[in-house]
């Protein structure tokens, strides 16, 4: 079954918004966790627009070993402030998984994936260090990537589907051709003995489709429209309706 791991940026977004410490970040993860959630999804950045670093360890100690703990972001980002890197970061919490994203500072969001053929040689030392600490390593990646491959290569365990485009198309109401890209990408990754996870802009309207694509999809990775459906709805209902998609 696929599993769901909720990103909980948004929620420290809305708290950094107004200062202080309300909404928690850990009485929000602990809520998706009784809801059913298979893990919490956290991406800090050097600039710390949401999640912090010491979300990243408190979240870590909140969590324990009850669901997974997957951290995403930049792992060749400079340290910064009291951001201390990604890699120490992962080395003090000794996340489940690391989701390696190519994004800086002026990207408002994650908004493509690495190029497997001119990244592979600084991603390659990279991941081995991450895997080191017991991490199981995930590569963000476009749905047309030809050669995702190349992740299994270079050290990597899984891939996550960068599903921006394909949510736009379904939006548009013409999403056969990014559904069969995304397809496509997922069985080339599967060949090549990768796990597959996806993310960005997944709904409760597109990702049933999506899921039906792909049946050996391991995970889904999702927070801004799962945080917003909540708003209306609280986040136990919102995290089951989404399991129930995912069941289904």
């Amino acid at each position: 079954m696929t599993r769901l791991s909720v990103n909980i940026n948004k929620i420290a977004v809305l708290r950094n918004s107004r200062g202080g410490s309300e909404p928690d970040v850990g009485v929000a993860a602990a809520a998706c966790i009784v809801a059913g959630a298979a893990g919490i999804t956290v991406h800090p950045r050097p600039d710390q627009r949401h999640i912090r670093p010491d979300d990243v360890r408190a979240l870590k100690a909140r969590i324990g070993e009850r669901v997974e703990y997957n951290i995403e972001g930049n792992g060749f980002a400079a340290a910064r402030g009291s951001y201390p890197g990604l890699l120490k970061l992962v080395e003090e919490t000794r996340p489940t998984q690391v989701t390696l994203v190519p994004d800086g500072d002026a990207q408002l969001t994650s908004d493509h994936g690495f190029d497997l053929r001119a990244d592979a040689a600084r991603l390659r030392p990279l991941i081995a260090e991450l895997k080191l600490v017991g991490a199981r390593v995930s590569l963000f990646v476009d749905m047309d990537c030809a050669d995702v491959a190349r992740a299994s290569d270079i050290g990597a365990d899984r891939i996550e589907i960068y599903t921006g485009p394909y949510a736009e198309a379904f939006a548009r109401g013409e999403c056969a051709r990014e559904l069969v890209q995304c397809a496509t990408c997922a069985e080339r990754a599967i060949a090549a003995g990768l796990g597959v996870n996806a993310g960005h802009d997944l709904n409760q309207a597109n990702l049933g489709p999506f899921k039906a694509a792909i049946p050996q999809l391991a995970e889904v990775s999702i927070g801004h429209a799962l945080i917003g459906e909540a708003l209306y709805t609280g986040l136990d209902a919102t995290v089951k309706a989404y399991l129930r998609i995912l069941a289904g």
